[in-house]
């Protein structure tokens, strides 16, 4: 770098031209009129049963309930214990009678408490499938839809009038389908089947009930008769669709039910409503007595709807479903069963 510096030269910049000048910042102005509308959000396609809540607190009755059980236990065991050993005194053969006698009966006693927990379980699994496939009809989802196709063929692999479904399904495994689509396979051949049997088991507990309202005379009888009916018919309709019910999953069951009932509107039903479903002025034409017997079993129609919601592993869509008007006409008229819309 041997050679001179550069001399200082000075430079004169242009000035802009008119036409390239910025344009004059316009004054800020208030804009009324405009409003706000928030996106529409499609409601979902179907809508599974909601779940009982689960209360966090801390009860005493259940402390209550546990130690009682477990004193009554202690003693019962102890009272066999000492049985034996008296029976024991007296002969040796009454002891091994009396202690064969306390086996079974204590094989007996666990082979119902896990019966109980196994129903509970599969009530549960229910629950998990109506979940699944719900969200695989709203969401097209295929993790939810591949949960919910296996869970409906495990719950379904010992009923011999789910073979056919079973193979047809089996069949259709290697197909391309997204998951809405393949929920909706599943369900046409393993549970849209047992949807007409289901109306026969309704329809035929709220004719039942009419019946038996309309010719008892006692009130009390009246509400055994409804209690009766009404559970059985929910054990029906579990059954059906791939329940186990025993004592402590019937309750749970019915409060499930009640549940969905409360969710969904509940059971008020009044005369006027009656009225408009079935025809102005029907059942004032009828007897007092056959009215009061119609509306047992207008509201033994609405329990059976509820069980089969509750039961039923994928959840209908609300156009499928049946209506209840279609379950009063039936009733009133107590023609044919009709099939289900």
């Amino acid at each position: 770098m041997t050679g001179t510096p550069r001399q200082p030269k000075a430079f004169v910049l242009d000035e802009p031209k008119p036409e390239e000048a910025a344009p004059p910042r316009r004054k800020p102005r208030a804009i009324t009129g405009i409003a706000i509308t928030p996106d529409e959000i499609d409601p979902p396609a179907v809508v599974p049963p909601a779940p009982l809540p689960m209360s966090r607190r801390w009860r005493w009755g259940t402390l209550l309930a546990g130690s009682l059980f477990t004193l009554v236990s202690l003693w019962a065991g102890l009272a066999v214990t000492q049985l034996i050993e008296d029976f024991f005194a007296r002969s040796p053969a009454l002891g091994w009678v009396t202690a064969v006698a306390a086996g079974l009966a204590a094989f007996a006693a666990l082979a119902i408490i896990t019966r109980e927990i196994w129903a509970l379980a599969r009530l549960r699994r229910i629950e998990h499938i109506q979940i699944d496939a719900a969200h695989a009809i709203n969401a097209d989802d295929d993790a939810a839809a591949s949960r919910a196709v296996t869970g409906l063929q495990r719950l379904y692999a010992t009923r011999r009038d789910a073979q056919l479904g079973l193979r047809t399904l089996k069949e259709h495994e290697s197909d391309i389908l997204d998951g809405r689509n393949r929920v909706k396979l599943a369900e046409r051949h393993l549970v849209a089947p047992r949807d007409e049997e289901a109306h026969r088991i309704i329809a035929r507990a709220a004719r039942r009930i009419t019946l038996l309202t309309t010719v008892t005379p006692n009130a009390a009888l009246d509400m055994l008769f409804v209690a009766t009916v009404n559970i059985r018919m929910m054990r029906e309709v579990a059954t059906l669709y791939g329940g186990r019910p025993t004592m402590l999953s019937t309750l749970r069951l019915v409060r499930m039910v009640l549940g969905h009932l409360a969710v969904a509107g509940g059971l008020a039903l009044s005369d006027t409503l009656v009225q408009n479903l079935l025809g102005k002025g029907l059942l004032g034409k009828l007897s007092a007595r056959f009215g009061e017997g119609a509306v047992n079993g207008i509201l033994t129609a609405r329990i059976g709807l509820a069980a089969r919601d509750v039961c039923r592993p994928v959840p209908q869509e609300p156009s499928a479903k049946e209506t209840l008007g279609n379950l009063m006409r039936e009733l009133v008229t107590l023609g044919e069963e009709t099939k289900p819309e």
